[in-house]
């Protein structure tokens, strides 16, 4: 044999050997859906900063999430080295560019094996007394993602990952399915399909409910009025995506396209949301909340009145901001409906301090929280506990193709292909998952210490300095145009209350 044919016949042996090594390992779903040409990804995502000092993109160019953001993800949620080297390559004087002000004397580091601990401030459904109130171990959860738009293996990995790190994992709007059953307290969102909770008229069902979340661990319910993806817009799952398993969690029949109207047909007031979440109370003895994007303020401002008076309604409130981005959308929709979290959620919080409520009622944050500063802002602004989601599925393996909607997902993460899941190992994930969670409390106490407080949730505005549009920076409540009143009524002195108890 010649030369050349050596070399081919060994060539081949080695792609062989590659492709069957690629087939059979489980911590890399790209190899295992797309053998040999996947490590073309990791060649360039290991040469990529040398050739960026050239060509492409800043490492805070790309949206939705820049290159520095993605590779802290992946690194916490791996357990490598997730520190940067050689000094910031951020703008610094960009408008609304944050500045923590650390403290002369910092606290000193937790001396226990709890340093990625961090429980809630605030006891969910003590307003209202629910026998289901409790407190969460976590205060940052995986966000309302729904068997059906996620794989199965995607699911359970996250609901896995948030039993490892204590936190609760949304099931989003469709149902309690196998895959939700994995050890990870949940909580059961209501949409308006009513998935899990209706009848085979697609009316709402208390029966079909209490049937759906019997043997499930469910520690709240949450009535979704609208998410920042697409607010006011209703949602569709293709027909080929409902398999067996999504069609029994949904309670709609195999292979039908199933829509999301774009409002709850039981109540069309706030008088009659109140109703609802109350007769959900009653039939489950949970703590419930709602989720909406900001859109008219009159609504929240009528929600707290009522809740005021009567003493009824939701025990937490979910705050989507408008560059949540866990449902594909219209662009006019994903690009220019709702407000942004910044701008929103003081809207909300607003309302309630106006009447007393923002003690007891338990505020959650999402929307491009999934960093340590933008969840240290929200909880500077009052929020009590932070919600991930797209950051959840970088950690399970997404590499934002922004292909969720084609049901190509490359990963496995966004797609009912078996072809394509199966690349997705859940084990491998769950533990991925877990470190994402357990990294970010981590920093994100270690933000605090530095800035003399044990708690996130006890951060002051006047601790954070925001770059203004005439170029100062200024403290942060002054920038976003947030009432320092709301802070000085003793709202720190009870958190720090119930954290010390």
């Amino acid at each position: 044999m010649t030369w050349w044919l050596w070399f081919v016949l060994v060539l081949v042996v080695v792609l062989g050997m590659v492709t069957v090594y690629d087939l059979t390992q489980k911590r890399h779903a790209i190899l295992r859906n797309y053998p040999v040409v996947g490590h073309l990804r990791y060649i360039l995502e290991r040469i990529g900063p040398e050739l960026r000092q050239y060509i492409v993109t800043d490492n805070d160019e790309e949206r939705p999430f820049s290159r520095d953001q993605r590779r802290w993800v992946y690194a916490s949620a791996k357990g490598e080295n997730s520190y940067f080297g050689f000094g910031t390559d951020n703008t610094l004087d960009t408008v609304g560019y944050p500045i923590f002000r650390h403290a002369a004397f910092p606290l000193p580091p937790a001396d226990d094996d709890r340093h990625d601990d961090l429980e809630g401030a605030k006891i969910i459904g003590s307003r209202t007394d629910r026998p289901g109130a409790f407190r969460p171990t976590s205060i940052i959860n995986i966000s309302a993602m729904s068997f059906g738009s996620l794989s199965g293996p995607a699911i359970e990995a996250l609901n896995k990952g948030a039993a490892m790190a204590g936190a609760f994992h949304n099931t989003g709007e469709g149902g309690v399915s196998v895959h939700h059953r994995h050890g990870g307290d949940v909580v059961f969102q209501i949409g308006t399909g009513l998935f899990g909770a209706r009848d085979s008229e697609g009316r709402f069902s208390v029966d079909a409910l209490l049937a759906s979340i019997g043997d499930a661990p469910v520690r709240a319910m949450e009535v979704k009025l609208s998410q920042g993806a697409k607010p006011g817009l209703g949602g569709v799952l293709p027909g080929a995506k409902v398999t067996s398993e999504v069609a029994a969690a949904r309670g709609v029949p195999v292979g039908v396209t199933v829509r999301s109207p774009n409002r709850h047909a039981d109540f069309d007031d706030v008088a009659g949301l109140i109703s609802f979440v109350e007769r959900i109370a009653d039939a489950t003895g949970l703590p419930v909340g709602i989720k909406s994007a900001v859109g008219d303020v009159a609504f929240w401002h009528e929600l707290a009145a009522a809740m005021a008076e009567t003493g009824r309604g939701p025990d937490f409130i979910s705050v989507d901001g408008g560059e949540g981005g866990t449902g594909a959308a219209p662009l006019v929709f994903s690009d220019h409906v709702a407000l942004p979290f910044r701008d929103g959620f003081p809207v909300v919080f607003d309302a309630f301090a106006r009447h007393g409520l923002h003690h007891e009622t338990t505020f959650i944050g999402a929307g491009k929280l999934g960093f340590v500063p933008d969840a240290a802002i929200a909880m500077a602004m009052g929020v009590d506990l932070v919600n991930v989601g797209r950051e959840a599925m970088l950690a399970v393996g997404c590499i934002q193709a922004q292909k969720c909607h084609t049901g190509h997902c490359p990963t496995g993460v966004a797609t009912q292909q078996a072809r394509l899941h199966r690349g997705l190992d859940p084990d491998d994930k769950a533990a991925r998952t877990a470190g994402y969670l357990r990294s970010f409390r981590t920093d994100l106490r270690a933000l605090c210490h530095a800035m003399g407080v044990e708690h996130p949730s006890l951060i002051r505005l006047d601790q954070i300095a925001l770059r203004a549009g005439d170029g100062r920076l200024a403290d942060a409540a002054d920038v976003l145009g947030l009432n320092s009143a709301w802070f000085d009524d003793g709202r720190r002195d009870r958190l720090a209350a119930t954290l010390r108890a």
